[in-house]
């Protein structure tokens, strides 16, 4: 997106993901999370005076969402910022302190501040100051990610928005950021607060769609 944070947020899209190599992606931390379509097609609705208007396949995108910080919560997932783009879908999730991520009752892998986030209800759990990883390339179970709360999303979405349109699909992978500080967490929150406003300058807005 041309936006006044083009550096940070330029080749966002880029596959591979550019995941850190020590980070265990099911430790407590805020995600910054971008999942396209398949060829970019425009499944969930369209942008109509700069606010989204969601397609029934974008109703289920967005339920989706909702549900699965109901059906996990045994990871202690708080639920940040989101939007549902015609093509595109951004969220912030932060994964809290559970039984999979800490050892002994102490958190692996990284010291955090609590701290409350702005425009949610509850406390959310930063990960704002890095500390020596203690028990490094010890990892928690796979199946209580990052990685697994996106893949049961989007084949959740896939089921229904299939009974719609049989055509339907996402992009094979997605795009994550670690965010690190609570000045990144307020940017990136604004960035998707704006994302309906920019999308007549979004490089995903074909023409044609709009």
């Amino acid at each position: 997106m041309r936006t006044g944070n083009k550096k940070y947020f330029a080749n966002k899209y880029r596959i591979p993901s550019a995941r850190l190599s020590n980070w265990d992606y099911g430790w407590n931390a805020s995600y910054f999370v971008t999942i396209c379509t398949a060829l970019r097609i425009c499944y969930y609705g369209k942008i109509v005076n700069e606010k989204m208007q969601l397609s029934e396949i974008g109703e289920i995108v967005e339920n989706e969402w909702v549900e699965t910080f109901k059906i996990r919560s045994d990871m202690n997932l708080q639920m940040g910022k989101y939007v549902v783009m015609p093509n595109h879908f951004h969220a912030i999730i932060t994964i809290g302190e559970n039984e999979y991520n800490t050892k002994n009752g102490t958190e692996r892998g990284m010291g955090l501040k609590t701290e409350r986030a702005m425009g949610c209800g509850t406390d959310r759990r930063d990960a704002m100051h890095r500390v020596s990883i203690t028990t490094k390339n010890q990892f928690g179970p796979q199946t209580k990610n990052l990685a697994s709360i996106i893949r049961g999303f989007k084949s959740a979405v896939t089921i229904n928005a299939r009974k719609i349109n049989t055509n339907f699909a996402w992009q094979s992978r997605f795009h994550d950021h670690v965010i690190r500080d609570e000045n990144e967490y307020q940017r990136i929150q604004q960035y998707i607060i704006n994302n309906p406003k920019k999308w007549a300058d979004d490089k995903f807005n074909h023409s044609d769609d709009t």
